[in-house]
């Protein structure tokens, strides 16, 4: 029999890096795409600077909230790459810390409190 404590954890590990891998595809694909249309505007009127966004509010707001959540679980891992200018580095940082921490450290926990009881 499984503890209830061990299924806790394996339950939070998952979530955790669902919710962090979620926010850094959103950060990626909105990267991407004003990346996609900025070029596409340079190619065809010249230089501009141009802001907008495609999404409807419903989405933005889910996309705040991951955003949000995924800030607050990487939070401890904040000063490591802080003197970098790259959201990309700052975010895949990030990205693979939380996963080693929560994603195999709390995992391997689960599994060893599994098998201990």
């Amino acid at each position: 029999m499984i503890p209830p404590i061990a299924k806790l954890l394996r339950f939070a590990s998952i979530t955790i890096c669902l919710i962090v891998i979620a926010s850094f595809a959103i950060f990626a694909l909105g990267q991407t795409k004003t990346a996609s249309k900025h070029q596409a505007e340079e190619v065809s009127n010249g230089p501009s600077v141009t802001t907008t966004s495609g999404s409807s509010a419903h989405e933005d707001g889910v996309h705040k909230a991951i955003d949000e959540v995924s800030q607050q679980l990487t939070s401890p891992f904040e000063g490591i790459v802080s003197g970098s200018s790259s959201e990309w580095l700052i975010r895949g940082v990030d990205l693979v810390l939380a996963l080693a921490i929560y994603g195999f450290g709390l995992g391997y926990l689960a599994r060893v409190l599994r098998v201990r009881v």
